[in-house]
């Protein structure tokens, strides 16, 4: 989740354990003028002594500063409780493994490809807190260097699988800085006293250009069939899908220089990709537009926000961007001022945005909602009237919460309201008028990490799948634990699982289906697999990271949709603990030119 946050943000995790290893694992590399002419001989030594004076003066300052920070910052590896030990990095294998224990089979019309997520996997041990002179500051749990880990499907014949295993880090900037130095080097400057942040972020800038890591540890996703790392307060890297190593940042050809959205949304029809990007600065919020080849930026606007509201997900309809302004925020004044820098304030106004593709600032229809915090956007799409505006609503579901669990919910809440719901908001486009509820009515479910058929993006779907939290397992930690996956039936209600709903979408609480986990065991960046030649929206698998704390091993399983509460297909043990993430992905690749 996050998953939010990040010029400003961070990942998760701590501490190095041991990782479960086998001894025999095999390793497999997978297939990157005429008067002045004698001035000639004295001018260019005066360019040259000035630029040797320049580099000594800039070394000397590097020098200076970083004497000053191992002076008086103490870094200090925060500690994790028991139940956390999921959340410590694991090192890179270097090579990938191949994978022989599974239980159950893997269907023949599986398809080939690489089930790939992301994630936080700290340097050095995990997250770091500073100590100095201006007080503490910490990395918050969202905090860590990216890591892929991806899981090999290749099919040979019927039945014949082979299945490898790699992960490894995202090569970033600020990556390559701290690796080449061994040590901890970028200064907390998110969470803590506001002397210390600000001081951090001043020092972070001074010596390196920049106010904090660049982390791409939260999504990965393809476009033009090039395949990309990403977390948004940095531009993506560009990654090579078969060795995972870090090809080159991604600013489209030069045009985009600000931070991208973790969740870039294609448009129905066009493949046109929709980016966002939120900043500290004005200008807060920009839209862009990047060609179906991925070549040009097509479009690029300033949404003339007047804040910076920390903006994860952004929706696509078929003729519209959808976007949440909603109150977290980020505010350098407000850390002047001895505030917080990331804040949730349920007394500011919460707004969703509706803007043609290629609109401005100006087009935006902007609807005011209940104040919430929400992530993830499930989906969103156009319902009505084609050809107008008359009668037509766009239909935006989500996963709501009523605080915000980054940077920490509020401890004076009611338990567990920092755990997020289904939720939907039909905005009217012709009256303004906004119709929002609660999909799953008074059954308590807690969901997040939406995912849905990749072909139904921006288009009504009937289905979604999520990552169903376990909220005793999530309370001692303030970060949330997933012990199950959730199938959502929208055109179903729970009280009748064989009747369609109407186009009215009668107030009953909508069918969910649940896959739980045994006691103890968590999932992480589920993604839905579409069956090869399947027709229907919800013929496919949900595949996911899933790891046992008792046993302290890693999986994978493969679910059937359409078989969702039961029997799991196949269950394939990891050669090495694999720690929680964010999302994952499953991208259909040909093995043939490797």
């Amino acid at each position: 989740m996050a998953t939010l946050y990040k010029t400003f943000i961070v990942n998760c995790s701590i501490q190095k354990r041991p990782s479960h290893v086998s001894d025999n694992s095999r390793h497999y590399n997978l297939p990157l003028f005429p008067a002045f002419k004698p001035l000639k001989k004295v001018l260019p030594e005066v360019p040259l002594q000035i630029d040797d004076v320049k580099k000594t003066m800039s070394k000397t300052a590097a020098i200076l500063l970083d004497a000053f920070v191992d002076s008086f910052f103490e870094f200090i590896d925060q500690p994790l409780l028991p139940s956390q030990s999921n959340f410590a990095p694991v090192v890179e294998l270097g090579e990938a493994i191949v994978v022989t224990s599974i239980q159950g089979q893997i269907p023949d019309d599986f398809p080939e490809g690489v089930y790939i997520r992301n994630g936080p996997n700290p340097l050095f041990g995990g997250l770091q807190s500073t100590n100095s002179i201006f007080g503490r500051s910490s990395y918050i749990w969202v905090e860590g260097e990216g890591m892929l880990h991806a899981i090999y499907f290749k099919r040979w014949s019927p039945g014949i699988w082979t299945v490898l295993y790699n992960n490894k880090y995202v090569e970033t900037d600020t990556y390559k800085v701290e690796k080449q130095r061994s040590k901890p080097l970028f200064l907390p400057a998110i969470e803590g006293d506001s002397p210390a942040i600000l001081s951090a972020y001043l020092l972070n800038w001074l010596r390196f250009g920049k106010v904090n890591k660049y982390i791409s540890n939260t999504n990965v996703f393809e476009h033009s069939g090039k395949f990309y790392s990403v977390a948004e307060n940095h531009i993506p890297q560009e990654i090579d899908i078969f060795t995972l190593k870090t090809l080159r940042n991604w600013n489209v050809n030069g045009a985009w220089d600000r931070p991208f959205t973790s969740h870039p949304k294609k448009v129905p029809g066009t493949g046109e990709l929709v980016t966002f990007g939120v900043a500290a600065t004005k200008p807060f919020a920009v839209v862009g537009i990047i060609s179906a080849d991925g070549k040009k930026l097509v479009h690029k606007v300033d949404l003339k926000l007047n804040r910076c509201t920390l903006c994860h997900d952004i929706g696509v309809t078929q003729r519209y961007n959808v976007i949440m302004d909603f109150p977290l925020t980020i505010d350098l004044n407000r850390l002047l001022r001895g505030g917080p820098l990331m804040k949730y304030n349920k007394e500011e106004y919460a707004r969703i945005g509706v803007m043609p593709h290629y609109g401005d600032a100006n087009s935006i229809k902007w609807f005011e909602v209940e104040p919430n915090c929400t992530f993830h956007i499930i989906n969103s799409f156009e319902d009505g009237h084609e050809a107008s505006y008359l009668e037509l609503e766009v239909v935006v579901r989500g996963c709501r919460s009523l605080d915000s669990l980054i940077p920490g919910p509020d401890p004076s809440l009611k338990e567990f309201e920092w755990l997020s719901r289904c939720h939907e908001w039909r905005l009217n486009m012709q009256t303004g008028e906004v119709k929002e509820r609660g999909l799953c009515g008074a059954n308590i479910v807690y969901m997040d990490f939406p995912m849905i058929n990749g072909n139904f993006i921006g288009i009504r779907n009937r289905y979604a799948y999520t990552q169903v939290v376990d909220p005793i397992a999530s309370s001692t930690q303030d970060v949330p634990k997933y012990g199950g996956l959730a199938k959502l039936y929208f055109e179903e209600s729970c009280a009748k699982f064989s009747m369609q709903r109407n186009r009215e979408q009668p107030e009953e609480p909508i069918r969910v289906e649940c896959h739980m986990f045994e006691k103890n065991t968590f999932c992480s960046g589920a993604a839905f697999v579409p069956r090869d030649g399947g027709l229907e929206e919800d013929d496919g698998w949900i595949i996911a990271f899933v790891h046992n704390e008792d046993t302290n091993i890693s999986e994978v399983h493969i679910i059937d949709t359409k078989k969702f509460s039961g029997e799991t297909v196949a269950k394939i043990t990891m050669p090495r603990r694999v720690p929680y993430g964010f999302h994952g992905a499953f991208m259909p690749i040909s093995f043939e030119t490797q």
